[in-house]
């Protein structure tokens, strides 16, 4: 046998199990993808082989892009990112800092930050839906209803039913079930910051504020670039959160991920297919890089 076989034999025929999976569950899937965003499968009598077919190549990916409602679907995708990008990063840290200082019933506040997490967005965006009604002055409810109460009714607003940044509203109640968990991730940062560093800064006479600023705070980067691509991720995919508090074909909360469900339901596979590789080269451009820099510092 040579020497090349026995070598790599072994380990290969241990993970051909895995490679196998991937390659046809995985890989071959997005190939099939790809093969169905690049012909015109538009309608029922197509979808069930009763009308011909044809390559069309890019166009609808184009015919996509080139459109209003798509268009708002990525502007949509963009506000929610961020909004949700930055509200659970800033409550997240800012709960792992408090938490970082001694403070009594810490289990309890870690149990009471982290519960959110523990419930799904269907059950949660059930809630949330009637929270975030639109209904105003005597028929107000949820929110709204509680800033009449407390003598702030300029706080009422259409939440999710405003065109323009409805999409905004809809990333409150996931801010605040993934806050916990981007809190668990800064928290294990904190505690996994050496003693020494703490107490050579106090040695050298730095105050409390600044052992945090220039010691404390700079080794946390690599938690917040994974904190950031973690959510970014799951932000870029938001699905189920959005249909359980408005409706599939809402225009004012249409992303990406709706508009393929919208798709594929009336046998427009192309366009669902479309919009799926779009969303994969969303989270690709997002995830490459930080795989790549994980790389990196692992080699060095």
């Amino acid at each position: 046998m040579p020497r090349q076989i026995r070598k790599w034999g072994p380990p290969l025929l241990l993970i051909s199990p895995t490679l196998i999976l991937l390659g046809v569950f995985v890989y071959g899937l997005l190939a099939v993808n790809a093969n169905t965003s690049f012909r015109d499968i538009h309608n029922a009598a197509q979808a069930n082989g009763k009308a011909p077919v044809s390559f069309v190549g890019l166009e609808n990916y184009f015919t996509l892009f080139g459109s209003d409602s798509f268009q708002h679907s990525l502007r949509n995708l963009v506000l929610y990112t961020v909004v949700f990008l930055a509200g659970t990063m800033f409550f997240g840290f800012v709960w792992a800092w408090l938490l970082d200082r001694p403070v009594r019933f810490e289990g309890v506040f870690r149990s009471i930050y982290l519960f959110p997490m523990a419930v799904s967005f269907v059950a949660s965006g059930v809630v949330w839906r009637w929270l975030l009604n639109s209904n105003q002055g005597e028929n107000a409810s949820g929110l709204n209803r509680l800033f009449q109460m407390i003598g702030l009714p300029f706080l009422q607003n259409n939440w999710w039913n405003n065109v323009d940044v409805g999409i905004a509203a809809i990333a409150i109640p996931a801010i605040w079930q993934l806050s916990g968990y981007v809190m668990a991730l800064f928290l294990a940062g904190f505690r996994g910051i050496p003693e020494e560093l703490r107490e050579a800064s106090q040695i050298d006479g730095a105050s409390s504020w600044q052992t945090y600023r220039h010691v404390i705070f700079p080794q946390l980067s690599p938690v917040a670039l994974s904190a950031v691509i973690i959510v970014g991720h799951m932000s870029l995919k938001a699905f189920d959160l959005i249909m359980s508090i408005s409706k599939p074909a809402n225009y004012q909360t249409k992303v990406p991920a709706i508009d393929m469900y919208v798709f594929k339901s009336s046998f427009d596979y192309s366009n669902a297919a479309a919009v799926g590789a779009i969303l994969l080269v969303i989270v690709a451009v997002l995830i490459i890089p930080y795989l790549v820099h994980l790389n990196r510092t692992e080699k060095h």
